[in-house]
């Protein structure tokens, strides 16, 4: 196997044709796209006949970390993810058709580079090689560090190919693929250079969007005015030098871009945290950070992460199972999220809770586990029924979970000026920590692990046809993503332990739930408000701190809006008697991540991966042991191409094209 690392000169478009062996084009180099070429080299073995195979790996960013998860960012941000729960490798969990390749976690690859077991990591960051030596299983490791083990497994994983195949990997960027029906495609780059392959396989990754008609109204504005609008970003790639020290910025959204915002314009700009002798964080401005102003919907950040461990006995699920999702979707003539699938997976997240509170720890509550099942089993998960249960067995309030404040702790809250409100979400912040980092509420794992769980049933359901039209764009696109990130994927615990430090530095200021943005033309500012107080704030700066949506037609991507435009790709639009939406992922068939066609047939020569796609997405790499989504269809993809790279070489001339030799 050989490694090309190049441009390829625009003369090659025109040189004459020569005999070429079968080829596949994989447009983006990030986590997704890598593990997918692991796959691809993991299923050689069994499909591949030894003849030669091209693979093309087409990215500007280097292979591995792709543009979001690249070296070249700020040490300071991190994963929310701890070490031990980030792998690439599948393992036995994983129900797929391939070989399974077991590898190391994060942590494990790290002790192994550390120790001198994985000699091929060479570490120049003076940074970086100290984290790496350092790291434990509960550490969240920064991007930096990610990003060198995903370059590792890129060479692993390029390592695994065999010498029948050669990886051409292009420092460039896809801008279009032309190439009609059933014949070779034709892969645009940025430099001129044209691709000429057999399949081609998008795998972008996560991309921005134009700007909708909110964020454009919102930039027109600040334009009139001389005002500074940052529209949502990831937030590596924001420009936030126009956002001056003392300044006041008002940033809208509270999940981790916003964390990252935060951590970016003040520990970035110099600003130091150092520790009180009561543990708590003290933080030392630089005098370079602007003055932010912070709200959102909810107006809390996303819950920490979980830093306990499980010292109960794990029920298995039991209300809303792979199984049972199978019989609602079967039985179902119109499936609806919030009425069907919520209230099960309530039950299920609140019978995980308590049974690592009941039987983790017994002292803290007034009955026994099998009592309290028996009464729970047959509440509603939303009812007084179970508020009266959960009151007379378990005695700490703090330890008696309710799903609607746990979700919208500040709905109903009205408090009388802006620094009651600041203590009232410090006191929120302070619980959250307490709750989802002290050993005594390990419950808090006991309902993460029951959503995780309930995620993965949930999926298994999620291509059903009868899913009502609106519950899909609503639910199943809309809240459901959104809250589970904010219970599972929220950051980690010193990050919130920072941003107390920031409130009482007085450099952060809680705007409290239900923001409103209001444009004022008469003054030229910004003004901003909640609901929890009566209170405005004006501003000549404004943070939309959340990422971009995926919109394929709208993609920042050049080749994904190229493919809609052609109609090689569709949108995917829901639609039934009731209700009509795009939701704006590219359609592709669950099987094999084949691209649906404006006609709505399989297109005969592209695949496509990755989070903006109808497939559902729980991220490039995952925890071990938890059979993830990814590489799911990472196999069942890579198990295709080869299949169709097969069928191409074999077939008459006339049928492939006559491009194959």
């Amino acid at each position: 196997m050989s490694l090309i690392r190049d441009r390829i000169p625009a003369d090659v478009a025109t040189a004459a044709p020569r005999p070429a062996a079968p080829s596949v084009a994989v447009i983006g180099a990030g986590p997704r796209a890598v593990g997918w070429l692991e796959r691809f080299a993991a299923n050689r073995y069994e499909l591949g006949d030894g003849r030669p195979v091209v693979v093309h790996l087409i990215d500007p960013s280097p292979p591995g970390g792709g543009r979001i998860w690249r070296f070249d960012q700020s040490p300071l941000l991190k994963l929310n993810s701890l070490a031990a729960d980030v792998t690439m490798f599948t393992d036995a969990s994983c129900a797929i058709e391939g070989p399974v390749l077991p590898g190391p976690s994060l942590i494990e690859w790290a002790e192994q580079v550390h120790t001198g077991s994985i000699a091929d990591v060479t570490v120049r960051d003076a940074g970086v090689a100290s984290e790496l030596a350092s790291l434990s299983r509960d550490s969240f490791p920064t991007r930096r560090l990610q990003s060198v083990y995903l370059d590792w497994f890129f060479r692993r994983a390029r390592a695994v190919l065999g010498d029948d195949v050669e990886l051409r990997v292009h420092a460039d960027r896809a801008v279009r693929v032309d190439g009609d029906g059933d014949a070779r495609q034709h892969v645009v780059l940025a430099s001129g250079a044209v691709i000429d392959v057999d399949l081609v396989l998008y795998a972008v990754g996560h991309n921005g969007s134009a700007p909708d008609a909110e964020t454009e109204r919102l930039a027109g504005f600040a334009d009139r005015h001389g005002l500074t609008y940052l529209p949502p970003s990831f937030t590596a790639d924001a420009d936030t030098s126009a956002l001056g020290p003392g300044q006041t910025v008002v940033v809208r959204g509270f999940g981790l871009a916003a964390v990252d915002l935060i951590v970016l314009l003040t520990e970035g700009r110099g600003g130091r945290f150092s520790s009180r002798a009561d543990g708590s964080l003290h933080y030392t401005p630089s005098g370079r950070e602007p003055r932010l102003v912070i709200g959102s919907r909810r107006g809390v950040p996303y819950h920490s992460k979980i830093a306990s461990t499980l010292v109960g006995e794990r029920p298995p699920l039991r209300f809303f199972t792979a199984e049972i999702a199978a019989t609602l979707a079967r039985e179902s003539t119109r499936l609806d999220f919030r009425a069907d699938v919520w209230p099960l997976i309530a039950k299920e997240m609140l019978h995980g809770y308590y049974a690592e509170l009941f039987t983790g720890h017994p002292t803290r509550v007034r009955s026994s586990w099998p009592e309290f099942v028996e009464r729970f089993e047959h509440l509603d998960p939303f009812g007084p029924g179970l508020a009266r249960l959960v009151e007379e067995t378990v005695p700490d309030p703090d330890d008696r979970l309710d799903l609607a404040s746990f979700d919208r702790p500040l709905d109903g809250v009205r408090v009388e000026s802006a620094e009651a409100l600041q203590e009232e979400v410090r006191a929120y912040i302070r619980r959250d920590l307490r709750l989802r980092t002290l050993p005594e509420h390990s419950a808090t794992l006991g309902l993460f692990t029951s959503l995780l769980f309930s995620l993965f049933a949930l999926s298994t359901i999620i291509d059903a046809p009868n899913w009502s039209a609106r519950s899909r764009m609503r639910d199943l696109q809309g809240w459901w993503p959104g809250y589970f990130s904010f219970v599972a994927s929220g950051p980690p615990g010193h990050r919130l332990e920072e941003l107390l430090a920031l409130s009482d530095a007085g450099i952060v200021e809680f705007l409290g739930s239900g923001t409103v943005i209001e444009t004022d033309d008469t003054h030229g500012v910004f003004r901003a408000s909640g609901a929890n107080v009566e209170r405005s704030v004006e501003a000549a700066a404004l943070v939309d701190a959340w990422l971009p949506p995926s919109r394929a037609a709208l993609s920042d991507s050049a080749v994904l809006r190229a493919l809609i435009e052609s109609g090689h790709g569709i949108e995917h639009i829901v639609s039934d008697a009731d209700f009509s939406g795009n939701t704006g992922l590219l359609t592709v068939r669950p099987t094999d991540s084949r691209v649906i066609d404006a006609t709505g047939s399989p297109h005969p020569r592209r695949y496509a991966i990755g989070p903006y796609t109808t497939v559902p997405f729980a991220g490039a790499f995952s925890r071990p042991g938890t059979n993830a989504i990814a590489f799911r269809e990472n196999d069942a993809s890579a198990r295709a191409v080869l299949r169709h790279l097969g069928a191409l070489r074999d077939a008459p001339s006339a049928v492939r094209g006559a491009r194959l030799p």
